[in-house]
């Protein structure tokens, strides 16, 4: 059997699985039922300094994004960090920890840009046996608006120095947790990693507003009339996550700096593409808030099926695996030629491909009488559009076309050299190399 045990920055947990901080994570209660229900570790709600109070609204918190049928593929969420006392929640911690040395504790942190809020509040942190602390650099919402969250996470020189204050007052890992609500992500990763900090994670929720009340006129969710942006999570959004821990990963400036991804992780599927793409552990948390706490045994379940199957023995054989496959695409290689193939005993002649490459790309279905559907392979220039379309899982699929036959769409022999590619007319790189 796949061992799943994990080390991430020297902290041992059972499974590469934790809670992200959010809701999920917000008190003691909640931790011990994710740890009986076989979470491998958690990052604490986010805690503040001692002061004004955190008040959140007493309305609807979360909006949403559903599918056909009516599955979750995107919330939205404008609840703030805890609003429960600080002391509180390091009693919590503190107990927690001691009942379960053997899970990964992580303590979100959000307090002014001020160097002495940070020195007050590290070594209340570290009393409690905490395996360390992330530094929420990423909320969009309410908390940006008071020059924390994301609005310190937009400015890499204020990254640097707040990593920087708690590396200098606390002996454990820091990790920053980045936001996704910028234009670049490795600049501030690599300002994360030149404060020194042990790691970074992302992605944090991305500014949205899901939808618009037509009746009342307001942003959903609405509260007494009047709605704001949220932080978007979700399945949805894993496809902007996954790119960017991969721009992260790939990075000469932070190659090497370890990620823990979040975003969007439903299934241990989701969790082996973040961890092959370099990321030595994922934090979900939208899916435990959809499927509840148990969710944690179907991806334990999958994720050691999966490597059993592939002859991994533990899940450092493929960390960062892919990583070397991703690329600009100015190096992608013109001569991989492929044609669309449609499985006549799977097709229910539904017409979904013919449609969409009819009206919307290169006409190259054709359809009979019978309405039986063909590939015009001279016109196929394999965008898979007809893939993605269609409903029935395998019935097209795209097909390579081996080096030396011709393509009949341009009458030229597929060729295997791509020597040439890179002061070739087609590539955007050309001139710039000339």
């Amino acid at each position: 059997m796949a061992d799943l045990t994990t080390e991430f920055l020297g902290i041992k947990s059972p499974n590469p699985f934790w809670l992200a901080s959010a809701p999920p994570t917000d008190k003691e209660y909640n931790v011990r039922r994710a740890f009986e229900a076989g979470w491998g570790g958690v990052v604490w709600k986010t805690l503040g300094s001692e002061g004004p109070p955190v008040v959140n609204v007493n309305g609807p918190r979360y909006g949403a994004i559903w599918g056909a049928d009516r599955r979750l593929l995107g919330l939205n969420n404008i609840e703030l960090i805890t609003d429960r006392p600080l002391e509180v929640n390091l009693e919590e911690i503190t107990r927690v920890k001691k009942d379960y040395p053997d899970r990964a504790i992580i303590v979100s942190l959000m307090v002014p840009c001020e160097e002495q809020a940070w020195k007050d509040i590290l070594p209340k942190v570290a009393a409690t046996g905490a395996d360390g602390i992330e530094l929420n650099f990423g909320c969009p919402h309410g908390m940006a608006e008071r020059g924390m969250g994301s609005a310190v996470g937009q400015v890499p020189e204020y990254i640097e120095m707040v990593t920087r204050w708690c590396k200098e007052n606390y002996d454990k890992p820091v990790i920053v947790k980045l936001t996704p609500n910028i234009t670049d992500v490795r600049y501030p990763a690599r300002a994360a990693k030149a404060g020194g900090a042990d790691a970074v994670s992302l992605i944090n929720t991305i500014n949205s507003i899901v939808s618009v009340d037509l009746d009342n006129m307001a942003p959903q969710p609405t509260i007494g009339g009047k709605g704001t942006h949220g932080g978007y999570c979700g399945p949805a959004v894993k496809p902007i996550a996954l790119n960017m821990v991969a721009e992260i990963a790939r990075d000469p400036e932070t190659h090497g700096l370890p990620i823990s991804a979040i975003g969007g992780i439903t299934t241990w599927r989701d969790a082996a593409e973040f961890m092959a793409m370099g990321a030595g552990n994922v934090q979900v948390c939208t899916a435990a808030m959809t499927y509840g706490f148990r969710i944690v045994q179907e991806m334990i379940s999958g994720l050691s099926q999966w490597m059993d199957e592939k002859g991994y023995s533990s899940t450092s054989d493929f960390i960062g695996t892919a990583v070397p496959n991703v690329t600009d695409w100015q190096y992608l290689d013109l001569n991989y030629i492929t044609k669309a193939k449609i499985d006549q005993d799977l097709c229910i002649s539904c017409g979904r491909c013919f449609a969409a490459c009819e009206d919307t790309s290169h006409q190259a279905i054709a359809m009979s009488e019978d309405r039986v559907f063909t590939v015009k392979d001279e016109e196929c220039v394999a965008c898979n559009l007809c893939v993605n379309v269609c409903p029935v899982e395998g019935c097209i699929t795209m097909e390579e076309m081996a080096a030396g036959t011709v393509d009949p769409r341009t009458g030229e022999t597929v060729s295997d050299d791509y020597a040439n590619w890179t002061t070739h007319p087609n590539n955007p790189g050309a001139c710039a190399a000339e």
